[in-house]
């Protein structure tokens, strides 16, 4: 794999049950918001917090995993490329978007517990198969812009 600087880690809880959908091809993809807050003191000693929000989606066995896996208010770790991308809202207006192709998801175990079953690596698409390790087969690189669901 080539060297990427374009790398994010966001940890943070599930907004709502993650959405898996399937291409018109058939490939799995799963769109999940997460929302990260960051508390501070103000100089006036009151304590602040900002609260952001970034859509997640992963592709393939990630997607499947990740839909099965987790469910809102769990607190996740996902890690990914930053994606922009804009489209035509029913105004006609241009809306653009920011947010994370991920690599790898995973629950947090900062205050809970999770109990890890591998899956069956010799299937390629459905329920039951594992991530891709970077060997080749396409991982989570997402495929052509017309093949997407939304």
């Amino acid at each position: 794999m080539a060297y990427e600087n374009n790398f994010v880690t966001m940890i943070g809880n599930l907004t709502d049950e993650p959405q898996l959908r399937f291409t018109g091809s058939g490939i799995p993809v799963v769109g999940m918001r997460i929302a990260s807050s960051r508390r501070w003191t103000g100089q006036d000693g009151q304590q602040r917090e900002e609260t952001i929000f970034i859509d997640v989606n992963a592709w393939r066995e990630l997607a499947e995993n990740a839909a099965e896996t987790l469910h809102k208010g769990d607190r996740a770790i996902v890690i990914g490329r930053l994606k922009t991308r804009s489209y035509e809202n029913k105004e006609n207006q241009t809306v653009w978007v920011t947010e994370i192709e991920a690599d790898e998801i995973a629950p947090s175990l900062r205050w809970a517990r999770a109990t890890v079953e591998k899956t069956n690596r010799s299937s390629n698409v459905g329920a039951g198969a594992s991530a891709s390790h970077g060997n080749g087969d396409g991982g989570s690189v997402p495929p052509p812009s017309d093949d997407v669901p939304f």
